[in-house]
């Protein structure tokens, strides 16, 4: 099945898959795992973690229950066989546009039919969720032609996915000053009330950038909500007096994609990340490129952000939409680009998608330890640098259940060479 095409999820024995394959990568034979409500037991067998170790993983009540030496658990229940396998905490997806998500083929303007957004929005999750991100952020729009339909068939999309993904939902005015702003503010609160329950928007396209952070911040403070605002950044004034407005509001602001901090001279964008870490400014970076709403590319600076102590997490923003027609939405591609491109270690790179990621979207943390939250991803290969260099086949674990499968399999024809050097087959038994 194409990835533009993933399989739905069904509660009897199949899971969900958005890869090439939904046969038994890493199972062993316990199919019926995957579907598995919650509350039921599954044991994780033979896994890899990061520091070396080969481990048994029991999970119970969504919850890791034990860890221990590869073998030494047993439990009456489903098991996966994961040898060959990296375990890892599941990434998130903090920064994603689904109502406008997979609208790069269409012919003619992009539809914004509720049937059609909630179509878009299901499958663009499902594709994410694929890719290991068991909670995704996805910005819509409200106001405008869309009036607060494609909010209505987000929230839509969000109530069908309970139990595969956590889907949460900022919701993104255009305008919220002056009397062409009365509207959007009014839409903004009714869109809360609705079910948003982040509120956000680009202040860089409003007359009165200034005027547009403090109505989001004043419904913010109201309803008790997060802040999440797009902006280039490259405005460094612009930049200090929003940290200094976001300073202090609980339970906190997130900024991004702020790709023109990178263009700024780099005295100039030290200082700004000194006052985004003031303030307690997360930012959210696009290492794979750009999104809607926000015209200008490049990606932040996230060394000199790190430097200065600001929280920084990556997203993957347009996903196959006219801002970005070739976005695949896939956290492990942006961990990858801020280790190969932007010299981050790869554990720090996948930190930004996974823990500092699941912060933003106020997740509680993730470990491969006991009594943490059984949010899992399971990459074949043996060491975060290969995995996040060719993270094919993968196994994706939310609340204690597999949800999603990628099978990959590589061969080679058989040729002396190939014979004669035994290389690896990943269909092979026995092997990785």
């Amino acid at each position: 099945m194409p990835d533009s095409q993933p399989q739905p999820h069904h509660s009897s024995s199949s899971s969900s898959s958005s890869g090439s394959s939904s046969s038994s990568s890493g199972s062993s034979g316990s199919s019926g795992s995957s579907g598995r409500a919650d509350g039921a037991d599954l044991l994780l067998c033979g896994a890899r973690l990061t520091d070396g170790r080969l481990v048994d993983v029991r999970l119970s009540d969504g919850r890791i229950e034990a860890v221990g030496t590869a073998g030494s658990l047993t439990a009456h229940t489903a098991r996966v066989d994961l040898s060959g396998h990296l375990l890892l905490p599941a990434p998130a997806e903090p920064h994603a546009h689904g109502d406008t998500a997979l609208s790069a083929d269409g012919e003619g303007p992009v539809s914004y039919e509720g049937q059609e957004v909630q179509r878009r929005t299901t499958e663009a999750a499902l594709l994410q969720l694929g890719h290991g991100a068991t909670a995704v952020r996805s910005h819509v729009r409200v106001g405008d032609v869309q009036g607060l339909g494609s909010m209505a068939a987000v929230l839509q999309a969000r109530r069908a996915l309970r139990g595969l993904v956590e889907l949460t939902v900022v919701a993104m005015p255009r305008v919220l000053t002056g009397l062409a702003g009365a509207d959007g503010l009014a839409m903004l609160r009714d869109a809360v009330k609705m079910g948003a329950s982040v509120v956000g928007g680009c202040p860089d396209l409003d007359p009165d950038p200034t005027g547009y952070v403090e109505a989001v911040l004043e419904v913010a403070s109201e309803q008790g909500c997060p802040v999440d605002l797009h902006t280039d950044g490259d405005d460094p004034a612009r930049l200090g007096r929003l940290a200094a407005m976001a300073g202090g509001l609980r339970p906190g602001v997130t900024l991004g994609p702020c790709g023109g901090l990178s263009r700024l001279p780099s005295e100039v964008a030290s200082r700004s990340a000194e006052q985004l870490a003031a303030a307690g400014v997360t930012v959210v970076c696009l290492p794979q490129g750009g999104c809607s709403g926000v015209e200008r590319r490049g990606t932040a600076p996230v060394r000199l952000l790190r430097a200065a102590g600001v929280r920084v997490a990556a997203g993957s923003g347009a996903l196959r939409d006219l801002s970005n027609p070739v976005g695949r939405g896939d956290p492990l591609e942006a961990a990858y680009l801020l280790a190969s491109q932007y010299g981050l270690r790869s554990a720090d790179a996948y930190d930004a998608v996974s823990s500092s990621a699941r912060a933003v979207l106020g997740l509680p943390e993730v470990r491969v330890e006991a009594g943490f939250p059984a949010e899992l991803l399971a990459v074949r290969g043996d060491r975060l640098d290969g995995a996040l260099s060719l993270a094919y086949s993968r196994i994706v674990v939310h609340r204690g259940r597999v949800v999603a499968r990628t099978s990959a399999v590589r061969e080679y024809c058989d040729t002396a060479v190939a014979v004669a050097l035994d290389l690896p087959r990943q269909g092979r038994t026995g092997r990785s």
